[in-house]
């Protein structure tokens, strides 16, 4: 049975313009004019080079935790990488189901809503998304500063579940939050979310959501964004998960929208927000990217 969400479901930014038109999306509508041309590096883990959509290997995953070398190599790369772009990183749509105030619920105001591990609700509900795990690491760079790291700033993440469905919104999901958090750089401007690989739906390239802010305080109190754009997962990487137990309904959806055919991303084939990734379904996966701003 083929997972349909809502007609609407990320039409693509012109259509949340004419649906979604609030003070804070042209907020950051305004603050992201310009930016829409393609990003010339966004893959921490790899070597300079964009990824292509095919690009991922099967080793175990290391968490880029701040002050390992891990870490400290996925700065030195997000750096070099920076200064040799020649464009930030596109604003894009944040979509229908933000749940961000400008379009139905504001989860960013509610207790809980600060934390690393987003893969279960909290307040109410402490339902758990379940899915193959998933580490998301993010590296913010003023690039009007020389790349300067965004140190204090705050990203909130949000993506669908392992069937393409979206808490807070969806049927059945009306009373649950997961996958939802917000998380703030470190001095290295670095962050990560562990969550679970995000599922496909019709219409889509599988995706994450993200919407950076100047500091923790703008995030919790909905203030405004700086940048709104999503990561676009591997293809290789999809492939892999979704023919693990769990995703079928991704898998039979996801051949359905290719990543040059793909609403946001398929202006530029997808390699300028494409997260650089490894690991396995056994062990979970890894996906890095570098936010210039």
């Amino acid at each position: 049975m083929t997972n349909s969400p809502h007609p609407d479901h990320d039409r693509g930014l012109e259509f949340d313009l004419g649906t979604m038109f609030t003070r804070r999306r042209t907020l950051g509508l305004m603050l992201g004019a310009g930016a829409v041309a393609g990003l010339a590096a966004c893959t921490p883990a790899g070597n300079g080079a964009p990824a292509s959509a095919a690009a991922t290997s099967t080793a175990a995953p290391t968490t880029a935790t701040a002050g390992t070398p891990e870490a400290t190599a996925q700065v030195t790369r997000a750096l070099a990488e920076c200064t040799a772009a020649t464009a930030d990183t596109p604003e894009e749509t944040g979509g229908p189901y933000p749940a961000d105030g400008s379009n139905g619920p504001d989860v960013l105001t509610a207790s809980g809503v600060v934390r690393q591990d987003i893969t279960a609700s909290f307040g109410s509900s402490t339902t758990k998304a379940e899915g193959v795990p998933l580490t998301v690491t993010l590296t913010l760079l003023d690039n009007a500063q020389g790349c300067k790291p965004l140190a204090g700033a705050a990203v909130y993440a949000w993506h669908a579940t392992k069937d393409g469905k979206y808490s807070l919104y969806d049927q059945g999901l009306e009373n649950e939050n997961f996958l939802r958090g917000v998380q703030e750089a470190d001095a290295n401007g670095q962050l990560t979310f562990t969550t679970i690989f995000p599922g496909a739906y019709n219409g889509r390239w599988p995706h994450i959501h993200f919407e950076v802010f100047e500091s923790m305080s703008n995030a919790t109190s909905a203030g405004q964004i700086l940048r709104t754009s999503q990561i676009a997962m591997t293809e290789a990487s999809c492939k892999e998960v979704y023919a693990s137990t769990g995703y079928e309904s991704s898998q039979q959806n996801f051949p359905n929208t290719p990543l040059a055919a793909d609403m946001v991303f398929g202006d530029d084939g997808g390699v300028h927000q494409l997260a650089s990734t490894s690991g396995a379904v056994e062990t979970g996966y890894t996906a890095a990217l570098n936010v210039i701003i």
